[in-house]
């Protein structure tokens, strides 16, 4: 079964824009890890979430341990209000198959 993350990001006032362009310039990079199956960036008035779904543990540790990951979040750590949060999440199915998990 995959591994879901969520990971929610808070940019200190006025940097909103600098954080998107730091997340979007290495999301491509992100995608052709090693069991990426999903790493999508959404926005709300508040910040930023990150939608990430891996293949294995190994590929989240190995994710998290890469440079491309390192070099955003170095490039980012004075942008945000917080750390960014991370939550790992398992799947409660329920109701309709492909509806009710990511």
């Amino acid at each position: 079964m995959s591994i879901t993350i969520v990971a929610t990001v808070s940019p200190k006032p006025g940097r909103a824009d600098a954080v998107r362009e730091a997340f979007t310039a290495a999301i491509p990079k992100v995608h052709e890890e090693p069991g990426c199956e999903l790493y999508a960036l959404h926005e709300d008035g508040y910040g930023f979430v990150m939608i990430e779904r891996w293949a294995t543990q190994d590929d989240v540790k190995a994710h998290g341990a890469g440079e491309t990951f390192n070099q955003l979040t170095e490039s980012v750590k004075d942008d945000l209000t917080e750390p960014i949060g991370v939550r790992l999440l398992q799947s409660v199915p329920a109701g309709d198959e492909a509806k009710g998990a990511l």
